[in-house]
């Protein structure tokens, strides 16, 4: 059976995701932490569109959980045709204070989930010729961001990540595009105790998520999510970094002042 596999999808962006495309008569497998919501959302979800739906609840930060999920989609005979990189987190706040295990969780679920996933399921999709890689990184990985420095790091990765993958992989018809959204109305802010640079202009998820199918469609490696992101986006490479870096810097610096 072919499927759709989303990642963090209880929630926010995942979530927006597995609605859209279920819609759309997707079979879907679904992947997070919380099994009552992914149960929920997946009863919902069959009982609406008379699809398939599956969920794992899994921590993806956790030793070999891309095997573990890799195993249960190959136990069930699912063909992940579509993949949604969807999971990840952040955090705010000056870099010597932040809890460390807690960065380098982010980065495990950030980068290396990702990159393994990929890996897991790029290699049939090349046998059928065929296939879409979606990865949600942000438009914070244009641009070093000061008190969230690991965050805009990891997001860097999965741009740069996303768009190298989409080349090689263009001559067997699979296309990989890096979705980057800027602020948007998820729990991300509260989860990462992160202070928004405005509440004014955020996106809904709904809204990321058309603008991710739109460049699948069109086969874009990299589509940035909103005219305004698009713009800051395009400001930030072409000022010097380090510019960008003592704005933001001086920016974010008196609201973490505040926050405490």
């Amino acid at each position: 059976m072919k499927v759709t596999l989303i990642t963090g999808a209880s929630s926010g962006i995942g979530e927006a995701f597995a609605r859209r495309l279920a819609e759309e008569k997707h079979n879907l497998v679904l992947v997070a932490r919380s099994e009552t919501k992914l149960h929920e959302l997946c009863d919902e979800l069959m009982l609406q569109h008379g699809i398939i739906a599956h969920y794992v609840t899994l921590d993806l930060t956790e030793f070999e959980a891309d095997t573990k999920l890799f195993e249960e989609t190959e136990k069930h005979g699912f063909e992940v045709e579509w993949l949604i990189n969807n999971a990840g987190f952040g955090s705010m706040g000056d870099f010597a204070e932040l809890d460390l295990e807690r960065e380098l969780q982010m980065v495990d679920l950030n980068i290396s989930a990702l990159v393994a996933l990929t890996h897991r399921y790029l290699p049939k999709m090349r046998e059928q010729k065929k296939g879409v890689i979606i990865n949600v990184s942000s438009t914070a990985s244009f641009q070093a961001i000061p008190f969230m420095a690991t965050y805009a790091a990891t997001k860097a990765f999965v741009t740069s990540f996303s768009e190298a993958v989409a080349e090689e992989n263009r001559p067997f018809n699979i296309t990989v595009t890096a979705v980057c959204p800027g602020p948007t109305e998820t729990n991300f802010f509260a989860a990462s105790k992160a202070v928004p640079f405005s509440a004014k202009g955020m996106q809904t998820p709904e809204a990321v998520v058309a603008k991710a199918l739109k460049a699948v469609k069109a086969k874009k490696p990299l589509v940035i999510s909103g005219i305004t992101n698009y713009i800051g986006a395009v400001l930030g490479t072409i000022a010097p970094d380090s510019l960008v870096t003592r704005v933001v810097g001086n920016v974010l610096r008196p609201k973490l002042k505040e926050k405490k």
